[in-house]
């Protein structure tokens, strides 16, 4: 594991249009969220934007990239998205020409389960003249095939002994959604549309959902009830892979300002968690 591992800081610049907005909105069963210049994007929308693109020739058999600047120098490395935390002091508009600053924070090698995990934070600063928008880390896992294979989460589920929440909707990541959400987000990891690369060579159980499309919907819930409420702040955190075809369950409690996420399946430990902070 590279611990000693610390690439130099890059900026990328890129203006902000309609379509990515209008696609992903479409892929949750919604109206458009911005259609015109100055319509203001939902928080985390700038996934859409900013994208590596990186030639075929560059892709390793994972579909990810053999190598790249904020890719850690290990061999047949294996990706997972842990969690962030995001601080929206101002929203991101159609037409905006954003500056990402992006930089390694931190390189750490802690033992797993079954093997070490090197885990690295990646800072990202947008900005538009200027004048910083969103600020996120984001915390990302790496293991080696080495070390352990995925395993298929065991059958028995845990009751979920929480009170009923106050939002929710249900969300089915069939095969198309997550092809679909792979497409717009330049994502091609294949967990997430060949079945049986993610069964046979990566060893789950099948398609994995993205987490960053967990962590989108989570934000769907403030988004739509209380759409005069911005969003300030959120953190969320990944717990455990969440598989297709199944029907997940988006769920949100009011606190106050705070708004307490998580999605997975009905009766069980959820997949992910997060905390939103409203203005």
């Amino acid at each position: 594991m590279e611990a000693a591992w610390r690439p130099a800081p890059v900026e990328t610049t890129e203006f902000l249009t309609a379509a990515p907005a209008q696609a992903l909105s479409g892929l949750f069963d919604q109206p458009p969220a911005a259609t015109a210049v100055g319509d203001p994007l939902p928080p985390l929308w700038h996934w859409l934007y900013l994208l590596d693109r990186p030639a075929q020739a560059e892709l390793g058999e994972d579909g990810h990239p053999h190598d790249g600047l904020f890719l850690p120098p290990l061999p047949q490395r294996r990706r997972m998205f842990g969690g962030g935390r995001y601080a929206f002091h101002a929203p991101l508009c159609v037409g905006d020409l954003v500056t990402r600053s992006s930089e390694v924070l931190s390189v750490r090698v802690r033992e797993g389960g079954a093997g070490p995990l090197l885990l690295v934070t990646v800072r990202h600063t947008l900005l538009v003249e200027g004048e910083v928008r969103t600020v996120e880390e984001q915390d990302i896992v790496y293991k080696q095939p080495g070390d352990v294979r995925a395993t298929a989460p065991k059958t028995g589920r845990q009751a979920d002994r929480r009170s009923a929440p106050e939002w929710s909707f249900g969300l089915r990541p069939n095969p198309s959604l997550l092809f679909r959400f792979s497409a717009l987000t330049y994502n091609a990891h294949r967990i997430h549309y060949d079945r049986d690369y993610a069964r046979d060579v990566e060893g789950y159980p099948d398609l994995v959902v993205h987490g960053p499309l967990l962590a989108l919907a989570l934000l769907e819930l403030p988004r739509r009830h209380v759409p005069e409420r911005a969003v300030t702040a959120f953190s969320f955190r990944s717990t455990a892979p969440l598989f297709a075809p199944g029907e997940f369950q988006v769920r949100g409690t009011r606190d106050g300002d705070a708004v307490a996420l998580d999605a997975g399946l009905t009766g069980a430990v959820p997949g992910i968690t997060g905390t939103a902070t409203l203005a």
